[in-house]
């Protein structure tokens, strides 16, 4: 075990984790040159596209250490093994925790051009609570912009560390890895655990293969696991044979033991994804271990939307594509739900709003799927006068207002770091939103961070691209749950003619709802074609009507044949029109076309 050393690599997107991941993989000849490829463990198309790590993957490697540190008695020189557990990006936290429970080291990595960023923060504190011994490097020290002095002073703030153990490195060109591998080896501590315990073992992460079923990664904390063994996932209480165990290179390769130290792969012929759950704990059926590794946590979903088919006699296709996508991705959670307007469709769960974009992305790409998608909203704790809690992710689940006690909504803990001249118009974006100053300080020079508590609900349209174009792109976001509160929620009704149209209500807080009231009906107004007769269009809550547009009705010009003459004639002409409009009113109803859907889910 001493030879082992388990680490992650910890930044913000685009600072160059996945290309420092390929040097390390390059300089320890785990992958040979012919196999080589730019971000080698990103292998989604829309990972390379996007420039982000959505599933994250471990590997290990094998590097020979010869800095001859270390007292003579115990010479660090020889073969370590290195098993890089990579981390996903900012919606995956709960992952992202779990992969950092397993590693007793990390590679914190910050762009010499850029400095330190939000997520990077985020992720450095959970690291630090899993006490993880923090290797602080500097990136993109080769390019013209780069200033590594100033950078170098926010990490010393942030991690009070001395200037020379921070690390220099260009992970494009290659200069400065052989250093940090260096590092790896002298300042990450050996796992700790006894080989000979019970089995204990932390599942970090979880792969669909089409042929060989759901293949679990895990790290052993305690104890061994042989090829062959009967095992018990503690939290699902489910019992499997290990089929194959090994350790994950490029490729999986197959062993016939793992030890307490090192992290490996399991197949059992597991089917259903929802069996393996991220920080569940492996363990012998014939010995188990006494309790569980602390932290496990059903993920939850955050943001909710409705996916629709475009077209109806795709829904079973859709269901396919779905229940495949779930096996590659076990937080995604969808159950079917039907909507006047839009037909039958599927209320979907995601993490947040990069995952739910991901999600999109995915249908389209690998499914072929066109799917419409309803405006997000958060999950509400809806308490009864009864004293009962029901879960509400869709407006149309409310119960009635004179049931309701008190909604509570969930908050978030927000970070912004931005530099001193936005601060004035991110204030105001985030107190506009409901937001509320928690502190704000100076990293650095002119880079400060905000704190703000807001509510999720407001975040999850447009607040980030309203926050990157008023900064000019510089401020980066980051966020993590913060409870749930009391609030003043309504729920908002667009009536057509007097008739509800469920796609369109949304829950929204009682102080914004008048005026997106009124821009719904505004917008609403232009976009619904004009009929025989008026269309009252009508924005309520409960049975107030708050705001209201009329579009008017499309009229044949009756009196073009009187010309001179009594009115009463015009007079009676213009009555038998508004007869036979008002009998028209009553038969037809209004056709809501699908781009108003669309346009009211983009309203701002």
């Amino acid at each position: 075990m001493d030879k082992i050393r388990n680490f992650c690599i910890i930044a913000h997107i685009d600072h160059g984790k996945s290309t420092l991941a390929d040097r390390m993989l390059e300089l320890t000849g785990t992958v040979d040159v012919r196999q080589m490829e730019a971000q080698v463990l990103d292998d989604m198309e829309l990972e390379k596209e996007r420039g982000i790590t959505i599933k994250s993957h471990a590997i290990q490697m094998d590097y020979r250490y010869n800095g001859g540190n270390g007292d003579a008695a115990k010479p660090l020189n020889g073969v370590y093994t290195l098993n890089l557990i990579d981390t996903p990006d900012v919606d995956f936290s709960y992952e992202v925790s779990r992969s950092i429970a397993a590693c007793e080291g990390a590679v914190l990595v910050v762009d010499a051009t850029q400095g330190v960023q939000a997520q990077t923060i985020s992720n450095l504190y959970m690291a630090i609570e899993h006490d993880l011994e923090i290797i602080p490097v500097l990136n993109k020290c080769d390019m013209d912009n780069a200033m590594p002095e100033r950078v170098e002073d926010e990490i010393i703030d942030l991690l009070g560390c001395k200037r020379e153990e921070i690390l220099r490195c260009s992970a494009k060109t290659g200069e400065g890895v052989m250093e940090i591998l260096d590092a790896i080896v002298e300042r990450i501590p050996a796992p700790v655990g006894d080989p000979n315990a019970p089995l204990q073992c932390l599942v970090f992460d979880s792969v669909f293969n089409s042929f060989r079923g759901i293949i679990a990664y895990f790290k052993v904390v305690n104890g061994t696991m042989h090829s062959g063994d009967q095992v018990r996932f503690v939290n699902t209480g489910k019992e499997y044979d290990a089929d194959e165990i090994g350790i994950l290179k490029l490729d999986m390769s197959p062993r016939k033991e793992i030890s307490a130290g090192n992290v490996g792969y399991i197949i059992s012929g597991i089917k259903t994804s929802t069996e393996v759950k991220v920080g569940d704990t492996i363990t012998h059926v014939a010995r188990p271990c006494e309790k569980a590794i602390d932290g496990f946590e059903e993920a939850k979903p955050m943001v909710f939307a409705g996916v629709y088919p475009i077209e109806s006699e795709d829904y079973e296709d859709l269901r396919a594509s779905l229940e495949k996508l779930q096996l590659n991705d076990a937080s995604l959670t969808f159950q079917p739900e039907s909507s006047m307007a839009l037909g039958f469709g599927f209320r979907c769960g995601f993490l947040g709003l990069l995952h739910m974009e991901i999600v999109q992305e995915r249908l389209d790409r690998e499914f072929n799927m066109d799917v419409i998608t309803t405006v997000p909203n958060v999950s509400y704790n809806v308490y009864t006068k009864d004293g009962g809690m029901v879960e509400v992710h869709n407006p149309a689940g409310m119960p009635d207002l004179t049931e309701i006690d008190r909604i509570e909504e969930p908050y978030i803990r927000a970070s912004v770091i931005t530099t001193a001249d936005y601060i004035g118009p991110i204030m105001t974006l985030c107190l506009g939103k409901r937001g509320e100053l928690v502190k704000q300080e100076y990293i650095s020079g002119n880079r400060m961070e905000l704190l703000f508590d807001m509510p999720l609900g407001e975040i999850v349209i447009d607040f980030y691209d309203k926050l990157k174009s008023i900064s000019k792109g510089y401020a980066s976001f980051d966020w993590h749950m913060n409870g749930f509160r009391p609030s003043n929620l309504v729920k908002l009704d667009i009536l057509l003619n007097g008739e509800q149209v469920d796609a369109l209500s949304t829950l929204t807080h009682r102080d914004n709802a008048v005026d997106f009231g009124r821009r719904m009906c505004e917008k609403l107004k232009e976009l619904l074609p004009r009929q025989q007769f008026d269309i009252a269009i009508q924005a309520a809550i409960g049975a107030k009507i708050i705001a209201r547009e009329t579009v008017k009705q499309v009229r044949k010009d009756v009196l073009a044949k009187c010309y001179g003459g009594d009115v009463s004639r015009k007079r009676k002409l213009l009555e038998k029109q508004k007869r036979g409009k008002k009998r028209m009113k009553q038969i037809g109803n209004v056709e809501v076309p699908q781009k108003a859907f669309l346009a009211v889910l983009k309203l701002d």
